[in-house]
């Protein structure tokens, strides 16, 4: 029965969170739901025994991904106004893409209609005893290992192609030179004032 109320709970807090995402105006509580639909679909997973799944989705999602967001939203200086003067403008591609997203759910909601897939029995057959984690475990440093490292591979490849293109020499971008930061006194880098109230610093 506990878990039954605990699945209504999550699922519909899910749903409500990720309704709220699309139709909040500011993008800072638009994350901010973002967050409470990840923590809930985490409690789904563990419902259903996939506790590997409920971990990344609070570590990765929530402490990285969803947390990135929210700072790059509030560092943006995002103009709302000119924001909604897009609107009627990109409205045809929106209406296509609600339209194919809808399509996909009647696909899929007919798919599962017909009866769930085996993926378990084909790909990675486990005894049930075994934990989940244990098995992942398993399978990826034994049968997948050479998949794991090559998406590891391209994943590292990928940092440092970011890393070679942040650090190209562009014009009009001061360099840093952290020789001469180091090597800075302490004297010549703050200077300590006493203002009497009533007025400002002098530079």
């Amino acid at each position: 029965m506990i878990q039954t109320l605990a699945f209504y709970l999550f699922a519909i807090i899910v749903v409500a969170s990720g309704a709220m995402t699309i139709s909040s105006r500011n993008p800072v509580h638009s994350v901010l739901w973002l967050i409470l639909a990840f923590f809930n679909a985490a409690g789904l997973m563990v419902l259903v025994g996939a506790e590997f799944i409920a971990m990344l989705l609070v570590i990765v999602y929530v402490g990285a991904v969803a947390v990135l967001f929210l700072f790059v939203v509030m560092m943006l200086d995002i103009d709302f106004a000119e924001m909604r003067t897009g609107f009627v403008k990109y409205l045809p591609l929106g209406l296509a893409i609600s339209v194919a997203l809808l399509a996909e759910m009647v696909i899929a909601v007919g798919a599962w209609s017909t009866g769930s897939i085996q993926l378990a029995r084909r790909a990675a057959p486990i005894e049930a005893a075994v934990p989940n984690i244990e098995a992942i475990g398993n399978l990826l440093y034994t049968r997948y290992l050479f998949i794991f490292e090559g998406a590891g591979l391209v994943l590292l490849v990928a940092m440092i192609g970011a890393i070679v293109l942040t650090h190209r020499q562009r014009g009009g971008v001061k360099a840093q030179s952290i020789p001469h930061q180091i090597a800075r006194r302490p004297q010549d880098a703050t200077r300590n004032t006493n203002p009497p109230v009533g007025q400002g610093v002098e530079l």
